[in-house]
C-alpha cells in the first residue's frame, strides 16, 4: 500500500466511526434512553455509572474488535456475560420502547392494556434468553 492508499483508509475509518458514534449519541440523548431507564429502574443516583458504563463499554468492546481478541470462558462465565448483556440489551430496548410509546399502541392494539407489565417482561426475558443462547451454543467459524 502507498501513502495515498493508507490515508484514504485512515480517512474512511475514521469517518464511519465518527457516524456511527454520532448515531449512538443521537439515539441515547436525543430519544432519552438513559435517562427514562434510570426513572423505569427508580436507580436516578445512578445515572452517571449508567452513561460511563455505555462509553466504557463501547470504547472496550471496538478495541477487542479492532484487535480480535478471543476471551476462553468457561461455560459459567459465558452464561453470566450473556446473562449480563442481554439485561442490559432488554433494558435499553424497553427504555427505547418506552420512550417512543410503541408498548401502550401494541397494548392496546392486542386487547391487553391492563397486562402490559406481562409484556414488556416477555421482551426482557426473550432478550435474555436469546443472549444466553447465543453466548453458550452458538459458536462462529467452528
Amino acid at each position: 500500500m502507498n501513502l495515498i492508499e493508507i490515508g484514504l483508509l485512515l480517512l474512511v475509518g475514521v469517518s464511519g466511526g465518527i457516524i456511527v458514534g454520532t448515531g449512538l449519541v443521537a439515539l441515547l440523548t436525543v430519544l432519552g434512553v438513559v435517562p427514562r431507564l434510570t426513572q423505569l429502574t427508580k436507580t436516578h443516583k445512578y445515572i452517571h455509572l449508567y452513561q460511563y458504563m455505555i462509553v466504557l463499554g463501547s470504547v472496550f468492546w471496538t478495541w477487542s474488535g479492532l484487535h480480535e481478541i478471543h476471551f476462553h470462558l468457561s461455560r459459567t462465565l459465558t452464561a453470566l456475560h450473556g446473562m449480563l448483556a442481554g439485561i442490559f440489551v432488554g433494558m435499553l430496548a424497553a427504555a427505547l420502547t418506552e420512550v417512543l410509546n410503541v408498548l401502550p399502541i401494541l397494548a392496546k392494539r392486542i386487547k391487553v392494556v391492563e397486562k402490559i407489565i406481562w409484556l414488556l417482561m416477555a421482551m426482557v426475558f426473550g432478550k435474555i434468553f436469546g443472549s444466553l443462547f447465543h453466548w453458550i451454543y452458538f459458536v462462529p467459524f467452528s
